[in-house]
Formats: structure tokens, C-alpha cells, sequence
């Protein structure tokens, strides 16, 4: 991606500073003045990024209503105010809005606590303005303005450095690249990736060390960041898992419905059943078909999924998310802050003895005290409060990490001065003094800090420092670079003469290697997920050879053929796409470009990242996964998910749960279809055959009320068994019921209902009763059989689950109950029967049960 200044093509990294400064009409001592800056703000606009809009309460409620299965359920409470069928009207329209106020609330509660972590910004900035500097609001800043910055604050827009003291940027939110970026002034090539212009520094990141004068060469909408924003705004989010699978299966419901319903009109018709008669039982008969239940189940097992998320600091932002996370299969995650820590570590050392892991146990090395001191005095930082240069402080880390009493050296030894850091030496010196002791220490880039050395600490002693010895040492020094770590050299002298001038002839130590260490959870969590079946990408702004090591030590990369894909070389690299598994100097276009290659081979994309280059590709993805404490506001806006803790590990939670809500919700509606069925298939043969008992519509509308309510909600919460992530996930392509579940799904209904019509047979003089009683026990007892073919019969989560006991249990109470209450009774016609009767209508239900259980452990159906 090329940064373009709003007044010209060529990139402002690749022009020399007068030749950009004059294009610009600008005066870097000077800078603009207020009529110029009126007639900039004029011309190109605020220095704004048009951000994502939060979604109103009204918009929020509207959202609950687009579903195809609640469509499905207004035709069917519109047919039943048509035909005067009050009660079933009342009863679905209470569905849809008891469904419509728990999503809502939900989704409103999320929204809430997305605004409660949103960052505060820095709302202005300091720039010269009429030979003077002033401090003026961000959105007000041109192109052509001269910007100070200084450690500490957010850059407001994209520039040019004019000049620069010891300036680093943390660039992590832009870039990926997780170490601060040491800044210059000098040009550059036009190709120059966006992580290596060290003479621009951009709007959105962050000023970590020094000071500078910056050129302004873009705002708002044009630099960097809005390029970003725009490319945000053109992702579309693409239907859920869940959203596409019931609509499929609402446009099968609904044709298999239509092809009962009028095999069993045209029945009745040739059995001289008045056509009125037939028409009003074939509409009671469709909407009695379909499972008002379904959009308030899912609902409820989505909204405990959101609670579930919660309870392990997970904000969902929206109830689908839960499921879309459930059926992921691959997840595409930012390396920096997401994977690690996002600090700097000392983790190895190149002394003369050897390399030494720190991450394993040390050795004796004689090199290892000296540098420690080295470490712990030439240093500005501070371990107690942690302030100052991140490296500085690492390095304080370390020396207390690996044995050495930092606050005694820092009280024992004197500071007596400094040689500072800067971008033309490279290196930092120190001398202290301790009584009569004086000790310089120097650290630095190895190829600068070499010419200030004349020996080498060796064995235990100094020795000569020869140019071939200089020539190995920066061979070890690219060698370390290339495992993934950033180097820094150290020397030391000692010496009893304290001069001005202290830098020269000191005696070279070795070098330190550092990295952003993987967070301590993380190896575990991607190892859980490749045993799910979920394959891991991790697409990170960092070095190559440093995003190869970190997918190493967390097995995202276990093979060592496994090539790193490097940004510049994706294009060319197409087709390896889909086979590799790291992705380095990646630019958010690509990162997009990537997720949507995965989405195309139909795959459901997650992506996890904290930065704002990661926004584009969060919102692009089936479930944008964003960082809670180091995640900017941006990538928390478009994310479907935040994790408030940063917690990687959270994610295999939220897996879990999405793969037990989807399996409830497959469980409920199989449950659901089998008995509504079992009522067609009953009515259907009923109307066939002129059998002398039939259901009246108030029963058909009872039988509904007691199975479609509480037992299948209490299936909904059914907790997932120690399998659920070891399991491969299913294939997005395939429906939410497929072809072995359909069969299963008639063959319960045609036990269920031949259990009921052989109790109507069976009953002397009640055949009504007997059918309208074993049809509600037989369903009840039905949730007992929505379990796997290889449980046992008493076990298994749905055995264990205490809401399916109750809502089993309360609802054969219910039913008993009408019995005794006379107008209730009276009007289901219900009548008092004998003992007898009543153990045919138990018999006959609980055998329904063990002919299913039966076929399942047969593996005739599933």
C-alpha cells in the first residue's frame, strides 16, 4: 500500500525534504500560516476518519425480527387470526416477541459494554503555525502543517520527519511490527514496504522515545489509517453458518409442510369432510407443522452461550457470533498482542562461551555478570514503575530474571556520564564510578558499537579484538537476526581513570537477543484447536524470520519445510495461499485478500487482532475476534467478539460453546419435527383411512403448547460432553439437517405416532383420549432419545440434564392437571378412564421410547 500525498503522486518517503517541503508550500521553521491553513481545511476537509457507527436500540430490535423462520411464523399467525384461531395466534405472536425481547436485550447489553471500553484520544496536537508553536484540535490539521511530537503522544497525522532526537514509534497498531520503530530523515525507495519508512511516522500510532518536527503530507481519509477505514467500510460481512442453514431448512419445512397438508385436504375431501371443515383443519395442520419454538430456542441457547462468554470476560457482540465461532474452521490470527505479549524479553545471548537460552536453565557463563551490569547501568529506565524505553526496561528484567541484584548495582555504582543514544551512532554509553572503581558500559547496534572495541572478553580475560573476530561477531549477529530475534551488542571497560571522552578502546562482551515472547497460554489453546480440527494462519506486519520462530515455539509451524509467505511475495505466491500457515509483512489489503480466498473455498474464517490494519479483515471474516486491553477502538468496533482479558484462550471457550449450542439447537429441532410429524402422519392416516377418532384443533394446538415449549427449551441447554472438541468441524456446506437425519426424523414420527393410533385401537370407549394422551407422553419422552447412538441409555448429556427432567416431569403434570379443572377438560373433551386404559397410554408411550433407543443403538437411524 503507497502512501500518496494529497497534492501529488510520488510518495513522500522517496522525496528528498526540500523538494517535498516546496511542493507542499510549506516552511518546516516557520510553518503555515492561518490564512493557508483556512483555505486547506477547505480544500481537503477535517483531519477526521469517518468511523464505524454504533447500531441504535431501534435497529437492535428491527435486527431480531429478519429470520426466515420468524417470517414463517407471521404467515402462520396471520392464517390463524384469518380463520378466528385465536389461541394459536396469541401463542405464536408471544413466541415472536418473547424470541425478539431476549435477542434484543442481549445484543443491547453488548453493545452497552462495548461503549464502556472505548479509549479516550488525544482530542490535539502541537504545531507551528506563524513562526510559533500552538496547541490546536486534531481535526483541524492540513496538509503542509509542522507537527512536534514527543514521547508519549498519538500522532495525529501522517508526515514526513524534518528532523528528529533519538525517535521511536510504536507502529504495532498500523504495522503488526511489535518492536518500536527507530526513526530518520533520510529518503527512501519508492517500493519501501510501510514497516520499513523509517522517515514517515503515521496517524494512529504511537511516540515512544525522542522528539521530532514532522511534515504533514496527509490527513483524514487520505493517510494510512483511512485508508484503512475505507477499506473496513467496502468488507461485507457475509450471512452466519447459522442465519444460512435455517433458511435452507425453513425453505424445505415449508415444501414438505405444503405436500402433507394437501395429501391430507384432498383425503378429506374424498371422505365427504365438508370442504370448510377440511380447509380450516389444513391450515390448523400447517401451522401446528411448524416449530414456533425453533426462533426462541435458539435464541435462549445463543443468549446462555453469550452468558457462558461473559463469565470467561468475552463481550458477544451479537447472538449468532457464538454459533459462527463453534463452526469455525480456520482461525487467521494477528501475531503482535494477540499470540504475544506485545513487550520486549531477553531471551538468548551469544557470549564467547556459547549461546544461552534464557527460557532454559543457565549456565556458568563468566561472561553472564559483566553483562548484567552492562545491562542494568547503561540504562535509563525503571524497573520499579516500569517507565521508559521498553528495551531499556527488558533489559532491566533480564538482569533481575537471571540472578543479579539490580538495585544494589544501581546504588553501589555512581553515575558520572553519559554518551546518548543517537540515530548517527547507534550506541549509548555510561560511566560509573564505585570508590575508586570506574566501569563503562556501552550498548548498541553491533556493527557501530565494534568500532569502539580494541578486545574481547574471553576465558575469563581480555584479549585483542581483531577485524576477523569483528567480521564473526556480525556473522553471529545476522544469524541471531535470523532465528527471529533483535539484536543488541554490549561492551564494557575497566579502568581508574574517569575521562571526559570514554568511548574508545573497550572490551566486547556479546550480544543479546530479543523477542516479543508467546503469551503462556497460547501453545495449549492452539494445540486444542488442531485437535478440534481447526486449522491456524498467523498473519502478522513482523519480520519473517521472527514470525517463523514464534510459530515454531507455538506449533503453528511444526514442520521445518514450512515456508514463510512474505508480503511482497503474495501475489506470485497465489497458490501456495491455502497450504501455508505464516504470513509476514502483510499489509491490510492483503490480510482481506486472504480471508476472502479462505471464505471462497468455504471455509468459515475467524480472525483474531488488536491493531487497526486488522480491521478490515475483522469485519471481513465469518467472526472478527478483537483484543480487549491492547485492542484499539477501531479493530473493537468491527469485531463480532472482544476479548475484554486478551486472552487467546478464551477462544477455545468460546468454540466449545458454539459446537454445543449448534448440536442443541440441531437436537431441539429434531425433537420438534419428529413430533409435529408424528401429529401429520396421525391426522394424515386418520383422514385416509375414515378412522372412526380424530384430533380436534384445540388438542392439536394443546399438544403443541406442552412439547414445543418447555422440553425443547430445556434441550437448549443441554451441556456439551468431553468429545465436543474432538470433533472435526462440520462441513458449512452441508445443511443443518442432512439426509440420514431427515429419514431418522420420520421414522420417530412414524413409532410416535403408531404408538398413539395402536392406543386408540387398544382403549375401550376412548379412543380420543387414549390418542391425544399417548401422543403428549410419547413426545415428552422423546427428549430422552436425543442423544448419541452410543450412549447408554442412562447416560449421556441430555440424560444428565436436569431442565429436560423438569420440563418432562412439569409437563406431564400440566397435562394430568386439565383433567380436574372442568372447563378445561370440557373443552379439549377430555373424560375420566380406567386404570387400565391408562397403563395402555403408559405402555404404549414409554414403548415409542425403547423402540427408538433401540433403532439408535442399532445405528438404524441416528
Amino acid at each position: 500500500m503507497n502512501t500518496r500525498m494529497q497534492t501529488q503522486e510520488a510518495p513522500p518517503h522517496q522525496l528528498q525534504q526540500e523538494e517535498l517541503t516546496a511542493k507542499l508550500q510549506s516552511d518546516v521553521q516557520k510553518g503555515l500560516t492561518d490564512e493557508a491553513v483556512a483555505q486547506r481545511l477547505e480544500e481537503y476537509g477535517q483531519n477526521t476518519i469517518e468511523s464505524h457507527k454504533r447500531i441504535s436500540p431501534w435497529m437492535i430490535l428491527l435486527h431480531q425480527f429478519k429470520s426466515p423462520v420468524v417470517y414463517l411464523l407471521l404467515v402462520a399467525a396471520a392464517m390463524s387470526v384469518f380463520f378466528r384461531e385465536w389461541p394459536d395466534a396469541i401463542a405464536i405472536g408471544i413466541v415472536i416477541l418473547l424470541n425478539a425481547v431476549i435477542g434484543f436485550v442481549m445484543e443491547l447489553q453488548a453493545e452497552r459494554s462495548m461503549k464502556a471500553l472505548e479509549k479516550m484520544t488525544r482530542l490535539s496536537a502541537k504545531v507551528l503555525r506563524n513562526g510559533s508553536l500552538k496547541e490546536v484540535p486534531v481535526e483541524n490539521i492540513v496538509p503542509g502543517d509542522i507537527l512536534f511530537l514527543e514521547a508519549g503522544d498519538l500522532v495525529a497525522a501522517d508526515g514526513r520527519i524534518a528532523d528528529a532526537t533519538e525517535l521511536q514509534a510504536d507502529e504495532s497498531a498500523l504495522t503488526g511490527e511489535s518492536v518500536p520503530v527507530e526513526k530518520e530523515t533520510d529518503a527512501l525507495e519508492a517500493d519501501t514496504p510501510l514497516a520499513e519508512r523509517t522517515n514517515m511516522v503515521y496517524k494512529g500510532t504511537f511516540i515512544r522515545k525522542g522528539n521530532a518536527h514532522v511534515l504533514v503530507t496527509a490527513t483524514g481519509m487520505k493517510t494510512e489509517l483511512g485508508d484503512i477505514a475505507s477499506m473496513v467500510a467496502g468488507a461485507k460481512k457475509t450471512a452466519t453458518p447459522l442465519e444460512k442453514k435455517l433458511e435452507d431448512f425453513s425453505k424445505r419445512l415449508i415444501g414438505i409442510t405444503v405436500v402433507i397438508v394437501l395429501l391430507i385436504f384432498g383425503a378429506g375431501l374424498l371422505n365427504k369432510v365438508p370442504f370448510m371443515d377440511m380447509l380450516q383443519t389444513s391450515i390448523a395442520l400447517a401451522v401446528a407443522a411448524i416449530p414456533e419454538g425453533l426462533p426462541i430456542v435458539a435464541t435462549l441457547a445463543l443468549a446462555r452461550g453469550m452468558i457462558q462468554m461473559a463469565k470467561h470476560q468475552v463481550i458477544v457482540k451479537k447472538l449468532s457470533a457464538v454459533e459462527t465461532l463453534g463452526a469455525a474452521t480456520m482461525i487467521c490470527t494477528d501475531k503482535t498482542g494477540t499470540l504475544t505479549e506485545n513487550k520486549m524479553e531477553v531471551t538468548a545471548a551469544v557470549l564467547d562461551e556459547g549461546k544461552i537460552d534464557f527460557r532454559e536453565k543457565q549456565n556458568d557463563s563468566k561472561s553472564l555478570p559483566y553483562l548484567q551490569r552492562v545491562a542494568v547501568l547503561c540504562n535509563n529506565a525503571s524497573l520499579a514503575e516500569e517507565t521508559g524505553d521498553p528495551l531499556e526496561v527488558s533489559l532491566l528484567q533480564f538482569a533481575e530474571r537471571s540472578g543479579a541484584d539490580v538495585q544494589q548495582l544501581q546504588a553501589s555504582w555512581q553515575k558520572k556520564g553519559e554518551a546518548p543514544f543517537n540515530s548517527d551512532t547507534k550506541v549509548m554509553g555510561t560511566i560509573h564510578q564505585q570508590e575508586k572503581e570506574i566501569f563503562i558500559s556501552a550498548k548498541g547496534a553491533t556493527e557501530n558499537l565494534v568500532d569502539y572495541c580494541t578486545h574481547i572478553f574471553r576465558n575469563g580475560q581480555t584479549e585483542p579484538f581483531s577485524d576477523a573476530d569483528k567480521k564473526e561477531w556480525l556473522k553471529k549477529t545476522d544469524q541471531l537476526a535470523a532465528s527471529g530475534l533483535k539484536p543488541l551488542a554490549f561492551a564494557m571497560k575497566e579502568t581508574d581513570n574517569a575521562e571526559k571522552d570514554f568511548m574508545h578502546d573497550l572490551v566486547f562482551l556479546g550480544i543479546a537477543g530479543f523477542m516479543d515472547p508467546p503469551r503462556p497460554d497460547v501453545q495449549q489453546v492452539i494445540h486444542e484447536c488442531h485437535t478440534a480440527g481447526i486449522g491456524i494462519m498467523m498473519l502478522t506486519g513482523d519480520h519473517p524470520a521472527t514470525a517463523a520462530n514464534i510459530a515454531k515455539q507455538l506449533g503453528i509451524s511444526s514442520d521445518e519445510k514450512d515456508q514463510v509467505i512474505n508480503g511482497k511475495d503474495m501475489d506470485a505466491q497465489r497458490d501456495q495461499w491455502l497450504q501455508s500457515t505464516v504470513f509476514a509483512r502483510v499489509s491490510p489489503k492483503q490480510k482481506l485478500d486472504l480471508v476472502d480466498a479462505l471464505q471462497q473455498q468455504h471455509h468459515i474464517v475467524a480472525m483474531t487482532g488488536d491493531g487497526v490494519n486488522d480491521a478490515p479483515a475483522l469485519k471481513k471474516a465469518d467472526i472478527g475476534i478483537a483484543m480487549g486491553i491492547r485492542g484499539t477502538q477501531v479493530s473493537q468496533e468491527v469485531a463480532d467478539m472482544v476479548l475484554k482479558d486478551d486472552s487467546f484462550a478464551s477462544i477455545v471457550q468460546a468454540i466449545k460453546q458454539g459446537r454445543i449450542i449448534f448440536e442443541n439447537i440441531r437436537r431441539f429441532i429434531i425433537f420438534l419435527l419428529s413430533c409435529n410429524v408424528s401429529e401429520l402422519l396421525v391426522i394424515g392416516v386418520i383422514a385416509l383411512l375414515n378412522l372412526p377418532f380424530q384430533l380436534v384443533a384445540l388438542q392439536i394446538l394443546f399438544i403443541n403448547l406442552i412439547t414445543d415449549v418447555l422440553p425443547a427449551m430445556a434441550l437448549g441447554f443441554t451441556k456439551g460432553d468431553e468429545t465436543v472438541m474432538q470433533k472435526k468441524p462440520k462441513d458449512p456446506r452441508q445443511p443443518i439437517l442432512d439426509k440420514r437425519k431427515w429419514i431418522s426424523i420420520w421414522v420417530y414420527a412414524a413409532v410416535i405416532g403408531g404408538s398413539a393410533v395402536a392406543a386408540a385401537f387398544t382403549t375401550e370407549g376412548h379412543a380420543n383420549n387414549a390418542l391425544f394422551f399417548t401422543l403428549i407422553f410419547s413426545q415428552l419422552l422423546h427428549a430422552f432419545s436425543m442423544t448419541a447412538a452410543k450412549e447408554k441409555f442412562f447416560s449421556g448429556p441430555v440424560f444428565r440434564n436436569v431442565y429436560v427432567w423438569g420440563a418432562v416431569l412439569l409437563s406431564i403434570a400440566i397435562t394430568l392437571l386439565t383433567l380436574t379443572i372442568p372447563p378445561v377438560a370440557e373443552a379439549l373433551r377430555l373424560e375420566q378412564m380406567e386404570w387400565r386404559n391408562w397403563g395402555v397410554i403408559v405402555l404404549c408411550s414409554a414403548g415409542s421410547l425403547l423402540v427408538i433407543r433401540l433403532l439408535k443403538a442399532l445405528k438404524l437411524v441416528s
